[in-house]
């Protein structure tokens, strides 16, 4: 995950402005501001889950509960540090079968995977959010608030172009 993309055809630097794309692929959408505060995490956990049930995606209903919270705990904890304090920002994308997460933080740093140890507490979520998701990755934003967006698609893979 290299952070030079801007996402997967979305653009949510400026989310009174969204674009879903020339193909209209993520028509459905929802948006929350939380602080970066742990009772961010489950406020953004049962937003998805009641989004998920809104938009008819139940298939899809526990793994995007746990990239979101996943994603939302790792921008608190990138937070946690800014003076002054920064919100986090989150996006749900989704269509009839597939769900697009965004998450924002306001700390620059781009996000690490860690290779946690067998007994460590803690260290595993850009893992699950890889093993969960069919692609993730993140972008830093070229905006006054600069920042970071990380995000992850959910759902069947979307079929290519045929080969001739």
């Amino acid at each position: 995950m290299n952070g030079t993309t801007h996402g997967p055809g979305i653009d949510v630097a400026a989310p009174s402005r969204n674009r879903v794309g020339a193909t209209g692929e993520w028509p459905r959408r929802s948006f929350l501001e939380l602080g970066a505060v742990p009772g961010a995490v489950p406020c953004a956990r049962l937003h998805a889950r009641q989004v998920m049930w809104e938009w008819g995606l139940d298939a899809l209903r526990d793994d995007t509960e746990l990239v979101v919270s996943e994603l939302v705990t790792n921008a608190v904890r990138a937070c946690a540090s800014l003076r002054p304090a920064a919100p986090v920002r989150m996006w749900l994308r989704g269509n009839t079968t597939r769900m697009l997460v965004l998450v924002w933080d306001a700390c620059p740093r781009p996000p690490i995977r860690l290779h946690a140890g067998q007994n460590a507490d803690g260290g595993r979520g850009l893992l699950l959010v890889e093993a969960l998701s069919d692609q993730w990755d993140w972008y830093a934003l070229d905006q006054p608030e600069g920042g970071k967006i990380v995000w992850a698609t959910l759902g069947p893979a979307i079929p290519g172009p045929a080969a001739h």
